[in-house]
C-alpha cells in the first residue's frame, strides 16, 4: 500500500444464522471429540474462514441462549431494543404534549377582546 492511499478499514463481514449455527455445532463437536476446549475455536474458525472472536462471541452467546451460562438472552436483548425505543417515542411525544399544553395554556390566559 502506498503512503498516498488512505487506509481503509475491514468492513465487517454478516454471517448468516446458519453458518453461525453451522460454526458453534463444529466446535461443540470437536470439543467432544477431543475432550478439551483447547484450540477448538481457532481450528474451527481458521477452517471456516471466520473469525477467531466472531466464533467464540457465537458460542458464549449459544451457551447463554441455552442456558447452560448466565447473561441475557438473545430474545431478551431484542426485547430490551424495543422496550427502548418505545421508551424513546414515548418521551418523545411527552415532550410534544407538553409544549402543547404550555402553548394551549397560554393563548389561554391571554386577554380576548
Amino acid at each position: 500500500m502506498s503512503q498516498d492511499q488512505p487506509r481503509r478499514k475491514p468492513t465487517a463481514r454478516r454471517y448468516t444464522p446458519e453458518e453461525k449455527a453451522q460454526a458453534v455445532r463444529l466446535v461443540r463437536q470437536l470439543r467432544a471429540e477431543l475432550g478439551t476446549d483447547h484450540g477448538t475455536v481457532q481450528r474451527i474458525a481458521g477452517q471456516l474462514g471466520y473469525g477467531v472472536e466472531s466464533v467464540r462471541n457465537w458460542i458464549h452467546q449459544a451457551d447463554i441462549d441455552e442456558g447452560r451460562v448466565p447473561g441475557t438472552s438473545t430474545s431478551d436483548a431484542e426485547r430490551i431494543k424495543q422496550l427502548e425505543q418505545e421508551n424513546h417515542e414515548l418521551k418523545r411525544a411527552n415532550s410534544i404534549l407538553k409544549s402543547a399544553s404550555a402553548f394551549f395554556a397560554a393563548e389561554l390566559d391571554r386577554p380576548h377582546g
